[in-house]
Order: structure tokens, then sequence, then C-alpha cells
């Protein structure tokens, strides 16, 4: 073997094309771990109204760590996305010692019973809001459904000038809606927005006319409804004295 020098010479290039190898590999390592690559300037981006610039500051002391090539993205969005009111956050690294980052807050549409938010997507979550919005209550899973619900019941609603304070779905998928005026609609499980039209048709027209308090109204009839009056009194009966 030691008298072959072609197996020789390819012994040794393969030799130094390994400690080549190992060379670069050292050298990157070093490159994208060494300390003289820090992340200096973070830029954060977004239509933020409930984020503030405290809890940005804080997340990005306290939970950002590695350099600009070892920073991990992953860890970073999710960092981020603890804060109650962020719904994504988008990071990215901008050549040579900087973070772009992009925030994308929940925008609160309703609540949920007397836990949590639901989002204009029909997503729950956590957070504090002292604003005034509809309630949902329904099962669990459900909040997509109410959503869509909640935006076609303020369409079908409109021309009574009423809006849905409460929209409740029960576990048989039925549907009642409690109106800002106190007013209660049962809907049931079929035709909802053409019920809730029907509603809207004749609330002005001749309900809202009506001398009696009005607590409740059962839509769930073809081509009626019923009204329930708790101060309406029934004339007596002709030749009742």
């Amino acid at each position: 073997m030691w008298d072959n020098h072609r197996l020789l010479r390819s012994l040794a290039n393969l030799m130094l094309g390994a400690a080549a190898l190992m060379l670069l590999y050292a050298g990157g390592f070093w490159l994208t771990h060494a300390p003289v690559f820090p992340v200096k300037k973070i830029r954060i981006q977004g239509d933020m109204n409930r984020v503030t610039a405290e809890q940005l500051k804080f997340i990005a002391e306290h939970e950002l760590s590695g350099t600009f090539f070892t920073l991990d993205i992953d860890k970073t969005r999710a960092a981020f996305g603890k804060l109650p009111w962020v719904r994504d956050a988008q990071v990215r690294r901008r050549w040579p010692d900087a973070l772009d980052i992009t925030v994308e807050e929940h925008v609160a549409l309703a609540r949920w019973g007397e836990n949590g938010l639901v989002n204009t997507r029909g997503e729950r979550f956590d957070a504090a809001s002292d604003a005034k919005l509809p309630v949902f209550f329904g099962p669990a899973g459900a909040e997509k459904d109410m959503t869509a619900m909640l935006t076609q019941m303020r369409q079908s609603l409109q021309p009574s000038g009423l809006a849905p304070r409460e929209l409740w779905l029960s576990s048989r998928r039925a549907w009642k809606v409690v109106l800002d005026n106190q007013l209660q609609l049962e809907l049931g499980r079929n035709d909802v927005a053409a019920r809730a039209e029907r509603f809207a048709t004749y609330w002005k027209s001749e309900l809202a006319r009506l001398p009696y308090h009005i607590e409740y109204v059962d839509l769930r009839y073809p081509n009626g409804f019923a009204v329930r009056m708790p101060d309406y009194k029934a004339p007596p009966a002709k030749g009742n004295k």
C-alpha cells in the first residue's frame, strides 16, 4: 500500500478535503454564533390600538436571545404571541443587524359569555375590554357560526332600528336573540334570517305602536308570530258582567 503512490495521493487529497470542510464548518459556526453579530435594531409595525409599546419592549428585552443568525424565529413569534391582544406576529431578519416584526391585533367583536372575547374572525381569545360588545352564549366550538349569525342579524334587523345585544345558540342549534331594547326573539333552527326579517318588517309599522310592553316574540311559525305582553289584559267577553 505504501508503495502505491496514486493511492497515497488520493488518501492525502481526501484528508485535506476533510480538513478543509472542518475548517469551513468551524469558521461558519464561529461566524454565526460570534457576538460580533448581535441584533441591534428591532422595528415593530402594525395597526396597534391595544398592544402598548411597554409590552413590546418588555418582550424584546426579556424573551429574545441569540445573534442575528441564531435567533429562533418561531420562538420569537411565540413570545410576542403571549400578549393578550396579539393575534399573530411575523418576524423577519433584515441584514445586517435588525429584526422586522409585524404585529396583528385581535379586533374584538363580541364577548363569550363571562369568559373571554371573540374576534372578527370568529376566534376566541382571553383579554380584558371595557367596550360595549354583544354577548355570545353557545356551545364550545360555535364561535365562527355565531360570528356569522351576528353579521346576518345586524343586516336582517336593520329596518327595525334595533340591534342584537345577546345571541344564544342551544345545543340543538336553535337561535335566540336579545335586542338592545330587552326584547327577546325566538328564531328556532330553520329560516333564521327570514324570520328576523319578518320581525323587522312588522316592528315599526305594528308592534312598536301597541300600547303594551312587549317582552317576547316567537317567530317559529310558518306565516306569523306570537307576542308575549305581560301587562295586556283581554277585554271581557260580550254578555259577561
